[in-house]
């Protein structure tokens, strides 16, 4: 039969037909729920393994920071005149805190999604 060839009722019990594969696939969910567990154990440990490398290179900034502060600051009273010495060091400090501040933004925000 083709399907213009079909009573109204036929079409209705075709839909119904389909209603049940509906209630077949609810009866499929729960194995569908069993994954879950898996993927948000998944999910939680490489968020852990994200704030863990957060707090990691917030330690190595800061510590990069320290030495790097310190040696600039020798080279810069070294070879720049007193009256210049203040703003390059402002000027290395900026440069530092914003390559620090974009490693870290770009961090938080891989974990937030």
């Amino acid at each position: 039969m083709s399907d213009d060839d079909r009573s109204p009722t036929e079409d209705t019990m075709t839909d119904t037909a389909a209603d049940d594969g509906a209630r077949n696939r609810v009866e499929e969910r729960p194995e569908q729920d069993e994954e879950r567990p898996e993927q948000d154990e998944g999910r939680d440990l490489r968020r852990t393994l994200n704030y863990v490398l957060l707090a990691g290179l917030s330690l190595l900034a800061l510590i990069a920071t320290l030495q790097l502060y310190l040696n600039v600051s020798t080279t810069i009273n070294q070879w720049i005149s007193r009256e210049y010495r203040s703003l390059f060091q402002a000027a290395f400090n900026l440069v530092v805190l914003l390559l620090v501040g974009t490693g870290m933004v770009w961090q938080v925000r891989r974990l937030r999604a």
